[in-house]
């Protein structure tokens, strides 16, 4: 006669598979895109329920006049599937060269962004997701307002390309003026084979009445392991009066 436990014991270990099967065969797809380090996106491509994320960052332009150091707090999640959410805060810190002028230490902007992927196919390695981000600038009072389109395609399973446009709309509240300039930010990326880790480049775009500003970005990406990872960025002007080159570094934590 087979034993009370031992039968208790089948029984559990047959369902909790019957359970474990169940939830793989409800994940919706997700195709794995490389996320660019400067301009990231609200959330991954195709997110799904409970994924979580926090990121620390940092951009550095030094010229003779003062040194200009960024930083940015993330945390980004997936409350269902396809929807991401984001909280960014962005501080600044400039050190004057200048005699007589102070250095100054403030919180620059808040952004609240949310983002969803309306079209996921693992067949054409292709995801499409729209989103908005609502933009609070503490420095100059006034806030933004910046939907945006994402296009995101994978070649040859490491190749992988992702284009992200969008206007912002910004908003003055002592003037009550409204200037409008166009993102434009693409980016091509090779993955290195089973691993984390990738080198590609972002050309990150300004359209404006004052005309086009293009800043390239080429960058790599770390996995430190499943959970951590670190990119590093050089920023790269391209024309315009500000040639100034900078540096960008983005610690990645998956929660």
């Amino acid at each position: 006669m087979i034993p009370w436990r031992f039968l208790c014991l089948c029984c559990s270990l047959f369902f909790s598979c019957i359970i474990l099967a169940q939830e793989n065969r409800n994940l919706l797809d997700k195709v794995h895109h490389a996320e660019p380090l400067y301009n990231d996106l609200v959330r991954d491509l195709g997110a799904r329920k409970g994924e979580k994320e926090f990121n620390l960052g940092a951009d550095i332009t030094r010229t003779s006049l003062k040194d200009d150091f960024g930083y940015l707090m993330e945390y980004e999640f997936a409350p269902i599937d396809r929807l991401g959410l984001e909280v960014e805060t962005d501080f600044t810190y400039v050190k004057s060269r200048i005699a007589n002028v102070p250095s100054t230490n403030q919180l620059e902007r808040l952004r609240l962004s949310s983002q969803y992927s309306f079209y996921v196919s693992k067949k054409n390695a292709a995801t499409l997701a729209v989103g908005y981000t609502q933009i609070f600038n503490f420095v100059n009072g006034g806030t933004a307002f910046n939907p945006f389109f994402i296009a995101a395609k994978n070649w040859h399973r490491h190749w992988h390309t992702l284009i992200y446009t969008g206007p912002e709309i910004a908003y003055q509240y002592g003037t009550s003026k409204t200037a409008m300039d166009w993102q434009v930010n693409t980016s091509f990326h090779y993955t290195v084979p089973n691993t984390d880790h990738f080198v590609g480049v972002e050309i990150n775009q300004e359209i404006s009445s004052e005309g086009i500003h293009t800043v390239l970005h080429p960058q790599i990406k770390l996995g430190l392991s499943k959970k951590l990872a670190v990119g590093v960025a050089i920023g790269l002007p391209i024309g315009g009066a500000e040639n100034r080159l900078s540096s960008f570094l983005r610690i990645i934590y998956q929660l």
